[in-house]
């Protein structure tokens, strides 16, 4: 249940990103779950791949180029998806940045209740 969960709530926050960076446009909300199953796969397959081969630039910048790894995840997958556009690399950035902060704030409204709710039995 919490995959499905985390499933919609990251579609959810695809939506979201279409109104905050008009840059990138998604057609509808079918097309955002399909983007974030996509998004999910690249990120537990390439983007490990990706991290390994440029783990001395990663060091070299402490970390920050993991940044414009995931914008080239969230650019890759947008060039494999019809219906979902992202205009440039720049875009791309903010996109993974927003897409990630959304998500993880509405994933902490949403589970933090789930889980307040439960300490109480």
């Amino acid at each position: 249940m919490t995959v499905l969960l985390t499933w919609l709530i990251n579609a959810l926050a695809l939506l979201i990103i279409r109104y905050i960076a008009p840059s990138i446009q998604i057609k509808g909300f079918g097309t955002a779950l399909i983007v974030a199953i996509v998004l999910g796969l690249i990120n537990s397959i390439i983007r490990p791949v990706l991290i390994l081969f440029t783990l001395p630039l990663t060091v070299l910048t402490l970390g920050l180029f993991i940044l414009v790894i995931n914008a080239l995840c969230f650019w890759l997958c947008a060039i494999l998806l019809k219906g979902f556009e992202v205009s440039g690399f720049w875009s791309a950035f903010c996109g993974s940045f927003l897409y990630s902060a959304i998500a993880y704030l509405l994933r902490a409204l949403i589970f933090s209740h789930r889980f307040a709710i439960n300490r109480w039995y």
